[in-house]
């Protein structure tokens, strides 16, 4: 009798994940040996006597190979991420791949020391190695959410660097994907915002998240046949925080509203708004050369000839090469910036996030650190 439907799902998810990561590890260390020429380790000795330079092969095993890739696991202790961790604790060592597992302590709630070392322990029990919990102190800038995630995510970024991970699984589920296209929706942002999360992001794609096409009960599910201890964060029934009131009060109600299938249909929003977008920022990076003088300065007229989403996304590049955090850098941020180029009436520059201006001067839009 094979695992319960729960459990199976969480392991197919973390099983396919695990293998795009091991094939991208393998393209990377055959391009690296290309690029070293099939020479690994060699150096030069000089023999006694003035003889000239020979090259010393070290001792090498025939059939060694390179040390597995380990990935880690972020596990706050909640549903969603303890059943990742147990699929990766389960799925790993059959692939040939370490598995360990790392738990952000932000402070912001009395215990919070306390129950990351309970997570600690159960990543040990579940045989992760190595384990860790990072403290970190969460800031002011965006709000506190968006400040504790900007903690989280720099905590791991070091972890990652410092264990010499390959990746880091996400525990983010179909329900969490949804909750984001919303607040995407509710911003105003454009398309970007309604793609949500990838499942690949961040630097050379260290940050995977599996769960994306599960919702959030197989997750919980999968944890109680286990017999799986979770801890549920009371912020995430805070009415105090955005994603909280969306999650109990915004959804719900568009289900009454609409029916069943919304959280399906705004991931499936979430994938094709991601498709549509990246097909932009290529188009965009494509006609950014040809819309700059020999100085590299943007041209007005040729801006002007673009369709508006790819113009737009020029300029939102050009704003933050000159120093505007991408963060702080909102639709009507670019749509000011625009105006400078489809509505020009000899009006001032405009002022973006980071100090940073926008002007139009003789027939070029300038931007650059005021």
């Amino acid at each position: 009798m094979g695992p319960h439907p729960a459990v199976a799902a969480i392991r197919l998810a973390v099983r396919r994940v695990l293998h795009d990561i091991l094939t991208d590890d393998s393209r990377h260390s055959r391009t690296a040996g290309e690029r070293s020429g099939g020479r690994i380790g060699v150096r030069l000795a000089r023999p006694a006597g003035g003889l000239p330079e020979v090259p010393e092969i070290p001792e090498q095993t025939p059939n060694e190979r390179p040390p597995s890739p380990l990935v880690l696991v972020a596990c706050s202790g909640g549903a969603d991420s303890m059943a990742l961790a147990s699929a990766l604790a389960f799925e790993a060592p059959k692939l040939g791949i370490r598995a360990g597992g790392i738990t952000v302590d932000h402070g912001l709630q009395p215990g919070s020391d306390l129950r990351a070392e309970e997570v600690v322990l159960r990543l040990r029990e579940l045989g992760l190695d190595p384990v860790e919990s990072i403290t970190v102190t969460v800031g002011r800038d965006g709000g506190p959410e968006a400040a504790a995630r900007d903690a989280r995510y720099a905590a791991l970024d070091a972890a990652l660097e410092r264990h010499g991970g390959a990746a880091i699984l996400l525990g983010h589920t179909r329900d969490d994907q949804a909750e984001t296209v919303l607040l995407g929706l509710a911003r105003g942002s454009g398309i970007r915002s309604l793609s949500g999360m990838a499942a690949v992001s961040g630097a050379g794609g260290r940050y995977r998240r599996p769960f994306l096409q599960l919702d959030r009960q197989t997750a919980r599910k999968a944890c109680m046949v286990q017999s799986l201890p979770v801890w549920d964060d009371p912020h995430n029934a805070d009415p105090a925080y955005t994603r909280s009131r969306l999650r109990h009060e915004g959804l719900p109600a568009l289900e009454k509203a609409l029916g069943k299938g919304v959280v399906e249909a705004l991931a499936r929003t979430a994938q094709l708004s991601r498709d549509d977008a990246d097909a932009l920022d290529t188009w965009a990076s494509q006609a950014e050369a040809s819309v700059r003088d020999a100085a590299g300065l943007l041209e007005c007229a040729k801006l002007y000839a673009l369709p508006p989403a790819v113009r737009r996304r020029i300029l939102r590049r050009a704003a933050i090469e000159a120093g505007a955090p991408a963060g702080s850098l909102f639709a009507r941020h670019i749509e000011e910036v625009d105006r400078l180029i489809t509505g020009w009436r000899g009006q001032g520059g405009i002022n973006l996030p980071g100090k940073v201006v926008a002007q139009r001067q003789g027939g070029r839009l300038v931007i650059r650190q005021g």
